[in-house]
């Protein structure tokens, strides 16, 4: 048997179907470490200003072991929220032939790398990119740090082209990455889908017209007030606007959307519900401005069968979007841009054709893929 150790800081909703996935393998055990024991319940996320529980199992099909995290301040916002003094000992109880690291930015897991390194193949998981860099001193010295943090890896799963470029600027090589693609349940989004009209239906959602879709935290990075400003510039009564989520912008996105017409806001959804929220959508935007490293909800919109539109900032725009195909990508903080490219969609008049591509190209980001590149890189790196 080959025992995989996972180190993950919590619960989520995009990783548990992969474990579950990967811990059905044949002779294959896995047990996931989580670092923030807190997280065990509930998790207030400041950025939808609520707490968030899933409503799907997110510990079901695979071990898991809480470890005790002794932070004065708890939580994956900061460097030292997670502290385990007891991980090390408890991973070693295991006995595992190879170990996963979700990140590196907190202590705890800093130190699980530093520990393990040349004892057991170390793999490393995370979707940074290189979309936001500035180039100056700063850059300098994070690529210097960088390098050295990842000293402690031996292999990375990358995500996508833009991680995978991240990595070789930072010091591995070729033959220490393997692609494991990001993935969401598509199985579930897809089999979840109902008619357009009846989610429209459900949800209380204007049942003529093309739906424009924007689902997230209402947060300056993913940028809402852009899609606002771009569907100004359409003014087409055919068209309605719709933000599906909560967050710091939430007041001033109504302010300003109350002298506009065919816009319709709704709270933050669970998991069980996107579908039927993807369902009710003509086109799902993305129109992030910096730190989107890449963008899980176009995954959920494409297994859904959707156009989309991201800016060039959104990680997963150079993997999964193909222009004139599936959708479209603009340029950071242009709103005519935006408004020309979502116009482009509409006007191409065949959304049952855009949506078909979508499912075809994310079939290939799928978690059966996943866990196979997975399995396959533990065997190679043994």
């Amino acid at each position: 048997m080959f025992k995989v150790a996972i180190v993950s800081t919590h619960p989520i909703q995009y990783n548990s179907p992969l474990f579950r996935e990967l811990a059905k393998v044949e002779n294959i055990i896995v047990k996931v470490f989580f670092t923030w024991e807190q997280s065990q319940e509930k998790v207030f996320d400041p950025k939808f200003k609520r707490e968030i529980k899933w409503d799907i199992p997110l510990l079901d099909g695979f071990e898991v072991v809480f470890l005790k995290n002794t932070a004065k301040d708890p939580g994956s916002h900061h460097f030292f929220g997670i502290q385990n003094p007891d991980a090390v000992h408890e991973i070693d109880r295991f006995c595992p032939d190879a170990l996963l690291v979700y990140g590196w930015s907190f202590i705890s897991h800093l130190n699980i790398l530093r520990h393990f390194k040349n004892k057991i193949p170390i793999f490393f998981r995370g979707d940074s990119n290189l979309l936001d860099e500035v180039p100056g001193p700063k850059q300098i010295l994070r690529r210097l740090l960088l390098k050295k943090i990842y000293k402690y890896v031996d292999y990375a799963f990358f995500v996508g082209e833009n991680n995978k470029n991240y990595y070789l600027k930072h010091g591995l090589k070729e033959n220490q990455l393997f692609w494991v693609p990001h993935t969401v349940d598509n199985k579930r989004f897809a089999e979840s889908s109902v008619d357009t009209v009846l989610a429209r239906k459900n949800l209380g959602l204007p049942l003529e017209g093309i739906n424009i879709l924007f689902t997230g935290k209402f947060e300056r990075k993913k940028n809402p007030l852009l899609l606002l400003r771009a569907f100004n510039r359409i003014q087409r009564k055919d068209i309605n606007l719709i933000f599906v989520g909560n967050g710091e912008l939430e007041e001033e996105l109504k302010q300003g959307a109350e002298s506009m017409e065919n816009i319709c806001f709704l709270p933050f959804q669970n998991q069980s519900h996107m579908p039927l929220v993807y369902s009710s959508a003509d086109i799902v935007v993305l129109p992030s401005s910096y730190n989107e490293t890449w963008g899980l909800i176009i995954n959920e919109a494409m297994a859904c069968g959707k156009a989309v539109v991201v800016s060039n900032k959104v990680g997963c725009g150079v993997d999964l979007v193909r222009s004139g195909e599936n959708g479209y990508i603009f340029q950071q903080n242009d709103a005519e841009d935006l408004a020309e490219k979502i116009v482009k969609c509409i006007n191409s008049n065949n959304f049952e054709k855009f949506g078909a591509a979508s499912e075809a190209i994310i079939n290939k980001w799928s978690i059966d893929v996943a866990v196979d590149l997975m399995v396959k890189a533990f065997t190679k790196g043994r």
